[in-house]
């Protein structure tokens, strides 16, 4: 299991600890200073069944400068999305975190957390 952070934001820190109540074993990566590839984004999508637009933080403000409200959210524009996301790593959701089964959940909750252990 892997579980991409943000150390700043509460949402990850609470994953984290639970994960660490848990006795979970996985492994953190600050995806800010390791930055997901193309590649690593399209696989998290296929495995969370989601596209790039439904895991973009769209209140930043890199989000604002871009204007990514406005873009298309189709087939055509993924890359687009994608891109974004790998040369502006602050806009991905988070915590996103890869079960062992090879899905993946944003573990916003307690809740999503808890499901990718059960996985």
């Amino acid at each position: 299991m892997e579980i991409w952070i943000n150390p700043a934001c509460s949402k990850c820190r609470s994953a984290i600890s639970l994960l660490d109540a848990e006795g979970a074993d996985y492994t953190v990566r600050r995806y800010l200073e390791d930055v997901p590839s193309a590649d690593e984004i399209r696989e998290v999508l296929t495995r969370l069944g989601l596209e790039p637009w439904d895991i973009t933080r769209t209140q930043e403000a890199a989000a604002k400068e871009l204007g990514l409200r406005d873009w298309p959210r189709d087939e055509a524009s993924r890359d687009r999305w994608i891109t974004a996301l790998t040369e502006h790593p602050k806009l991905i959701q988070r915590p996103i975190i890869t079960a062992d089964d090879g899905t993946a959940v944003v573990g916003r909750t307690d809740e999503a957390v808890r499901d990718a252990l059960s996985r």
